[in-house]
């Protein structure tokens, strides 16, 4: 897994839109799913995945929406993408995903590979969390300000 699935994208740009506006009280869908370009039906089952992990929680009525279930810095990005993508069950191969079972089970020349790079994605998911997003993207919101000031 080198790039998470597209749930796993919207998953993560949902919650990096949590986090941008931590502080704010709870986040109507609507304005998510705006704000990050998501389809908005789409939206609804991924947060209220994320909130069964408790990675983000929901207030119902009018003033209601989600919030982020603890600090953007205790959320990485490997949080998210767990309880969005399902690991393969035993017998499937990592690159394999797809199919009910892969025709070069115990035989595969590939499949140490793809576990190493699996792995290797993993730590890389595992050491960033949404803080750091919003760090390393603050520089470009800051440029953007002073052009349009």
């Amino acid at each position: 897994m080198l790039m998470p699935s597209k749930k796993g994208q919207y998953a993560l740009r949902a919650v990096y839109e949590l986090a941008r506006r931590q502080g704010q009280g709870p986040i109507k869908i609507s304005a998510v799913a705006e704000a990050q370009a998501i389809p908005h039906r789409f939206l609804e089952v991924i947060l209220h995945q994320l909130k069964s992990s408790g990675l983000v929680d929901a207030k119902r009525g009018y003033y209601g929406g989600y919030a982020l279930a603890k600090p953007p810095v205790q959320i990485t990005v490997g949080d998210v993408l767990r309880h969005i993508q399902k690991e393969p069950p035993p017998g499937q191969c990592v690159a394999c995903g797809a199919q009910q079972s892969c025709p070069f089970i115990d035989r595969c020349a590939f499949a140490l590979l793809w576990q190493r790079v699996k792995d290797a994605a993993f730590q890389i998911y595992d050491g960033t969390t949404l803080q750091d997003l919003l760090d390393d993207h603050a520089p470009v919101e800051a440029l953007k300000a002073m052009g349009a000031a």
